[in-house]
């Protein structure tokens, strides 16, 4: 697939039409979000890097907490990890939060403070991709740089009627290829912005407002009736389910006022960083009390003994599901040792404020201040 004559992008006068509807819908339409407000480049690149697989509503108050928490680079290089990935706490895909953290260091270290204008320079920083660097370059800097989102998978696909898997690597490049042949010099953050917007509110998923749509006249898919099969993807595969354990392990007797353990993820491994109530998959033919035993004993090498069951916890995550079974138990001897975790601590239940936990985590801690206070 090559972009030619025949393509949205082949035709000058057509193109630079289309690139006006939109822009003039964009100028009309346009929500009104906080990282708008703004041109400030490091503004612009936390709205991105926290709207990645994130809903707008969800990200709003994330991003004014951590503009008022950490209004620079600066500010963000200094703070500890620990006071980030709190403050990132509930958002979820925390390499993201890990990633802004270590990249601020390296900005403050080689760019004195400021994020680059260039864009290979951007896609050097941790969790910058060539998504999240044209976005900043076009947005931040009035650069026409690309950017291929799910939204503009879409959209492109919609337009140009493509019948082909948009997850295959020749597809994706196609797309953004065509991105970079659409992107007008003028105004191009608007018009990656639009784009992007255009999908959220116009170009929907499952039923797109075709009546609405400033491009409906440029739409291939819309014109040919096809719009609802576009964008092209394989069958869904049926999501794993895994039953896994974790326990409350207290150091002498369960109360609100003794001490429990928890670890702290490896750093570089999944939800890395963030503390947790230690455990892990129970193996087929093992009971939750074996399983939450052998993986103490794996990860901790402490010994314990596993009592009542405190409640269970579901949570999806992108590429499979668990169901958590949570259980009380009791420290019986060892020192703990980090064999699969990178810290751990001893804490009360007041004491959790100033830690950062998962979801699942936080469910956990839920059902303990239900039951002891």
């Amino acid at each position: 697939m090559v972009i030619d004559g025949s393509g949205l992008a082949g035709a000058a006068p057509a193109q630079d039409q289309m690139v006006q509807q939109l822009l003039f819908w964009w100028d009309e339409n346009q929500s009104d979000l906080p990282w708008r407000r703004s041109k400030d480049p490091y503004a612009i690149w936390v709205s991105e890097v926290m709207l990645q697989q994130t809903q707008i509503a969800s990200v709003i108050p994330y991003y004014e907490r951590w503009m008022h928490r950490f209004p620079d680079i600066e500010s963000l290089a200094v703070a500890p990890l620990e006071d980030v990935l709190n403050l990132w706490q509930g958002l979820g895909y925390y390499s993201r939060a890990r990633n802004l953290h270590a990249a601020a260091a390296v900005l403050v270290e080689q760019y004195n403070g400021r994020l680059p204008r260039d864009q290979a320079a951007l896609l050097r920083l941790p969790g910058i991709g060539r998504y999240t660097a044209g976005a900043i370059a076009s947005i931040a800097f009035n650069q026409p740089a690309p950017v291929v989102d799910g939204n503009i998978v879409r959209v492109l696909s919609r337009l140009e009627d493509l019948d082909q898997d948009v997850t295959k690597t020749g597809t994706r490049n196609y797309l953004w290829r065509l991105a970079s042949a659409l992107v007008p010099a003028d105004r191009p953050g608007d018009f990656n912005q639009a784009l992007m917007e255009l999908g959220q509110k116009i170009c929907l998923p499952a039923a797109p407002r075709c009546n609405d749509c400033p491009l409906a006249g440029n739409c291939r898919a819309n014109q040919k009736g096809t719009q609802y099969e576009r964008p092209v993807r394989p069958p869904r595969k049926r999501t794993p389910h895994f039953d896994v354990v974790a326990g409350v392990i207290w150091r002498k007797e369960k109360s609100a006022g003794n001490e429990f353990l928890i670890a702290r993820r490896p750093l570089d491994g999944m939800l890395g960083g963030l503390w947790e109530f230690p455990g892990g998959k129970i193996e087929p033919g093992e009971s939750r009390g074996a399983a939450l035993q052998r993986e103490i004993r794996e990860e901790l090498a402490i010994e314990i003994t596993a009592a009542e069951t405190i409640g269970a916890v579901k949570h999806a995550y992108t590429h499979f599901r668990i169901t958590m079974h949570v259980l009380h138990a009791y420290h019986l001897n060892g020192l703990p040792q980090h064999l699969g975790v990178s810290d751990h601590a001893w804490v009360r239940l007041p004491d959790l404020d100033g830690y950062a936990f998962a979801v699942t985590d936080l469910k956990i801690i839920d059902m303990l201040k239900k039951e002891l206070t």
